[in-house]
């Protein structure tokens, strides 16, 4: 997967634990990886529904068990694929959470309110989390993507900045201008404070070099209860729906989204149109003559 098909570091990460809970599975019943047999992943997939396992997360089990098994025929280490005949668990797809255009500019208010009060070390901090925010709410990059930006990538084009993303696919995403000020206002301030030279955007002592996903996520839910929100809505997923379906009311171009958001194809796009169409459907519930009850 890493190789053949440049899979992310997260994806190969969950893949390894499904294919890991897989094996332990067919230990227990006395079978190894190479001598499955499709009633020993019927079997399986039995017991994840009896845990009480999403649909959504079983299905994702599924995939990995199915192209491992296509691995195993493919590279002549098994005589055949036994998880062909396997039916996915059948899975509505959920609209995504949102957080609504007036939310999103309290919780930016409230960031600017917090940086306002801060002075020396903590005032980069709170430089360093209203670029996070100004740049998560304007370009829908996913978190993983936000936190592995470098310095290099926001400074080589105006008005762009040059993201990987999902794949190892580069895609250049557009940046508002205010959100270009807060990350020069952030940078400027950081070059003159950094205790060493980092290449990373936004730097961090882990082992990473750079701000993990769950620092990120855990000063958002911080700064929401600041601004007034329920923090249990808000992550930085929701910003990047937020960013999504913000401009499909604006009436942005749905390629146009699609390649902002880094989306290899645009049925998964369309899930925004989908809460649009929800949306307009109670506008006209609520407001048309003919849709109200007498």
């Amino acid at each position: 997967m890493a190789a053949e098909r440049g899979a992310a570091k997260n994806t190969l990460a969950a893949y390894g634990r499904d294919l890991e809970d897989y094996d332990a599975f067919l230990s227990r019943a006395g079978k190894g990886l190479k001598h499955a047999s499709p009633d020993h992943i019927r079997d399986y997939m039995a017991e994840l529904e009896a845990q009480g396992m999403a649909r959504s997360t079983a299905a994702r089990k599924l995939s990995a068990i199915r192209q491992f098994h296509r691995f195993l025929l493919g590279d002549g280490l098994s005589g055949d694929n036994p998880a062909t005949a396997i039916d996915s668990p059948r899975i509505g797809r959920p609209l995504p959470k949102l957080i609504s255009e007036d939310e999103a500019t309290r919780l930016i208010a409230a960031a600017r309110a917090r940086l306002a009060k801060k002075h020396g070390k903590a005032r980069l901090k709170a430089l360093r989390l209203v670029a996070l925010l100004e740049l998560l709410y304007a370009s829908g990059l996913r978190i993983s993507e936000l936190v592995g930006l470098t310095i290099a990538a926001v400074s080589a084009e105006r008005d762009f900045i040059l993201v990987k993303g999902k794949g190892g696919r580069e895609r250049l995403v557009p940046v508002s201008s205010t959100a270009e000020a807060a990350v020069s206002a952030y940078v400027k301030v950081l070059r003159a404070e950094a205790e060493g030279p980092s290449k990373w955007l936004f730097p961090s002592s882990g082992a990473q070099g750079h701000l993990t996903r769950q620092h990120v996520a855990l000063e958002l839910k911080g700064l929401a209860a600041e601004a007034g929100l329920d923090p249990a809505r808000l992550s930085p997923h929701v910003l990047r729906h937020g960013f999504a379906s913000h401009l499909l009311a604006g009436g942005a171009d749905l390629r146009a989204v699609q390649q902002m958001l880094g989306h290899a194809d645009i049925s998964t796009t369309q899930i925004y149109t989908h809460v649009q169409a929800d949306r307009l459907r109670k506008v006209v519930e609520s407001h048309h003559p003919l849709a109200k009850k007498s």
